[in-house]
Parts: structure tokens; sequence; C-alpha cells
């Protein structure tokens, strides 16, 4: 098991790893729309949206990933009329190679985050599907 750490992303704002890899997979924690510096993107959920996928970009390639290599992601939003928007912008990222998904609706998220995303990945293989 290793620890996962990157500058290219926000640090952890408690007592736990951006990611862990344990042999080819890769278990990032939830990233918000936080930039490298710490400070919350203020815009519309698209803008927070695409922080917090390049956030994971940046956490999977330190882990030896890409997004082409993710099994797997969940969507946590604090009002799920932004369930569109956040859909076009993650359509973005995500264009040929869809992994499983689930998006599930929450009261609140750290720094009054609109959207987290966590995701599960392979690393270091050849294997994409």
């Amino acid at each position: 098991m290793k620890r996962v750490q990157t500058d290219e992303a926000p640090a952890a704002i408690g007592p736990y790893s951006q990611a862990i890899k344990v042999r080819d997979i890769v278990y990032t924690s939830g990233q918000i729309p936080l930039t490298t510096d710490g400070k919350m993107i203020e815009g519309d959920i698209k803008e927070q949206t695409r922080q917090v996928l390049k956030n994971l970009e940046a956490v999977l390639k330190k882990a030896g990933s890409d997004l082409n290599h993710i099994i797997k992601t969940t969507i946590y939003l604090t009002d799920m009329d932004n369930f569109i928007a956040v859909n076009t912008v993650y359509g973005e990222f995500f264009t040929s190679r869809f992994p499983a998904r689930s998006t599930v609706a929450v009261k609140e998220l750290p720094k009054g985050a609109q959207i987290e995303i966590d995701a599960i990945a392979i690393a270091d293989t050849e294997y994409v599907f």
C-alpha cells in the first residue's frame, strides 16, 4: 500500500491522503473545487466541476494512472438541480470510455463546496477499456 501525494492538486484538508494505491488500483479521496493553494473556485457548478476533475487528473497522474483508467466514480451534489450541468462537464472529460458512476445528493460538503467526486482507477498497466 502506497500513499499518493502531489502538489498539483490541493492538499488534504484533514487526516487523510489524496489517494492510496494498492498494487494496480488507485483509490482517490473525494476532490472538491479547491485550487492548489487551497482556495475555493468561485463560480458556477460547471467551473467547480472542471476544477474537481482537474484535481482528480493530477492525483491519478501522480499514481501512474489517468482518467481513461477510472473504473468507478462517485459524485456528491448538494443540489440535484445541478445534475445536468455537471453531466455536461463530465462529458467533456469522459468522451468514449465511461466508467461506472453513482451520483448522490448530500446535505452539505466540506468548505461549502457544491460538488465532490472520488474515483477508483487502474494504474501501471497498458489496459484501457
